[in-house]
Formats: structure tokens, sequence, C-alpha cells
């Protein structure tokens, strides 16, 4: 992600702020211009942005703390464009409900930012058909309710906010990697492959001589994957043994490990992150020139971000700390990528 900066006094700010840490104005995301807003409350109580001095207000989930996306104050939307795809809340009786609901919009909110980068068109499903929505559902005795895609409506468990249970998950799953922005960038993968794939008979075909061939029965080959365990071989053409499971979950994992390295690249770019070890390491040094979204040539992307991946894998080795990026992106894997980058870029 980009690094913000406040208005007045040009302090950095993260994704998140709700005010200067500076200077002490009151800021927030506006994304139509992709920057963060900055207001002198202390001066007046309306939102006018030190900019451009045009009125904006704050999207109404701000007074739960979850939101920190402008609206302009003439906009008939209560929600801002993120909160507009919420179908369904936890329920904020609970207490403990809180805190889970805001790491999940913290991550929903970081992938939204991401998809409008791209250009993509995120409709609400309250809307449209063909649009999108997130349910943020408890699980509940007798009901199986399971994170996953279906239909434009993403469900995500409030229990994979919960750093602990999630860690139990990934365990018992025997997962490299489970996170919650993880989890959103996959099974937004599995909407827009209804979107930007089914629908173009050309970009199918190129799908199923990359990935398989979707029309294999999904159920059967899902239950044959849990009864077997995966195809044992995957690292040599795939980026997780879940991938193996049928051509969508390829798809899809390939897809969230795609987003993964645009957003890694990109922040690399703007923080001018630069790998240059000393003389005898050939092909580690990795410096990112450009932002990743302005460019086609995915190859210059991965090029650089892999250098940059493998030293803060080490860094946090030295700290025992997991690896940041515990994958390995093969030729199989990265042909993926660059059919996606095609699609997007």
């Amino acid at each position: 992600m980009k690094i913000f900066q406040c208005g007045n006094c040009g302090h950095p700010l993260f994704f998140e702020n709700t005010f200067c840490e500076n200077c002490n104005h009151t800021v927030g995301y506006n994304d139509i211009q992709l920057i963060m807003n900055t207001f002198d409350q202390s001066q007046d109580a309306q939102l006018y942005a030190d900019r451009d001095n045009k009125h904006y207000r704050f999207c109404k989930n701000k007074e739960h703390d979850v939101c920190n996306w402008l609206i302009e104050a003439e906009s008939p939307n209560d929600y801002c464009t993120a909160c507009s795809l919420n179908r369904t809340i936890p329920n904020l009786s609970n207490k403990t409900n809180h805190e889970k609901w805001l790491k999940l919009e913290t991550a929903k909110h970081r992938l939204i930012y991401q998809l409008q980068r791209f250009g993509l068109d995120i409709p609400s499903k309250m809307a449209s058909d063909n649009g999108l929505c997130f349910d943020f559902l408890a699980k509940q005795e007798g009901v199986n309710v399971m994170t996953g895609h279906s239909n434009g409506v993403i469900t995500i468990l409030l229990s994979e906010a919960d750093s602990v249970l999630r860690e139990q998950m990934r365990r018992e799953m025997s997962e490299p990697y489970r996170t919650l922005i993880g989890h959103f960038r996959h099974e937004v993968g599995h909407y827009f492959w209804d979107r930007l794939i089914a629908t173009n008979p050309q970009t199918l075909e190129r799908f199923r001589a990359l990935f398989g061939d979707e029309r294999m029965d999904y159920a059967s080959a899902m239950q044959l994957y849990y009864d077997t365990g995966g195809n044992q071989q995957w690292s040599d053409y795939f980026i997780s043994k879940y991938a193996t499971s049928h051509p969508w979950e390829d798809w899809a994992e390939s897809w969230a490990h795609y987003l993964h390295i645009m957003d890694v690249t990109e922040t690399a770019y703007y923080f001018g992150l630069k790998v240059a070890p000393i003389k005898g390491f050939s092909g580690m040094e990795g410096h990112v020139r450009y932002d990743p979204y302005d460019t086609k040539d995915f190859n210059a992307v991965i090029e650089e971000c892999i250098p940059l991946l493998f030293a803060a894998n080490a860094i946090n080795r030295s700290m025992g700390i997991p690896d940041v990026y515990p994958f390995v992106i093969n030729q199989a894997v990265l042909s993926k990528m660059k059919f996606i980058h095609e699609i997007l870029v």
C-alpha cells in the first residue's frame, strides 16, 4: 500500500488513521482520489478538506470506530464504498464481537483499496444481482456456516478474527499461512472468476490451459481432496496444496497470492526499499523503481519483489518469527500470475 500524508503538515499516515499524530488534524480516506483528506476541526466542526476545501462527512460506521472513509457531503449514501458492501455485521450487543469486527473491516477495507487500484467495478449485491456483499457470521450450534463464496456473497466467520483460534485452524489444516487478508483475497477471487473469466470464451480457454477444466464436479473433487490429503507433488505446479483440489481453488489461491505480491511491491515502491546483498550473491538484488499497478511487465514485478521477500523472511527468522511469505513461486505459478496480471493491468 502507498504511504499517505497529512494534507496540513505532510506527516506520514497509516491507512487506518483518523487523526494526524503530528498536528492533530482529523483525517479520513478519500477513495475517489486515493488520498487522505485532512480537516482542522479545531476551527470548524464541519469537514472541509484542507487541500480542496470540499465538504465531506464520514461513513456512518465511523460511529462504531471501524471505518475512516469519507463521503462527499451531498451524497445520498450513509455508508462508504467499502461498508456499503456489508450485508450482515456481527451482533454488537456482544462486546467481544466489536474487536473482531474491527479486524474484519481493516482487512476488508484494504482489499477494497486494492480492487479500486485495479479499476475493478465493485457493485453492491444489495443493488445488483451481479454484485458483491459480505456476511460476517458467528458459528451457531446446529448450523453449518463456513468461510467461503457463493454467487457474490462472501462469508467470513467471526472466529477468523481470533488470532488464537485462527492459529489452531492453521495447524489443524497444516497450512503455512492463514490471515484475514488472505481469506478476503482468496474469496473475492472466486467472485471475479465469475465476472472476468466465465463470461469471456477466449479468456476461459486460456484459463483451462493453465488451471485445468473447471467443469469437473466440484463437490466430488473437494471430497477426494479431503479424503486423500491432496496431491503430494503439488509444489512443482501449484502455490499451495489446497490449490490442487479443483481449478477454481487453484485460481482463487493464485489470485490471492498475486494480490499479496502486488501489495508488497507497491509498499516497497513507496518506501523506496532496496535489497543489495554483499558481493557473491548474484540474483538477490531488488529495488522497486515503479508502482506495480502502472506496469504491464509482471516479470519485472516478481524479479524485484522476490529478493525483498527473501530479506524480510531472513529478518523474521533472526527474531524467531515465522516467515512473512512462506511460499515458493515456481514457473507454473508464475505463468498463472502473469495471466491474472494481463487481465487486470
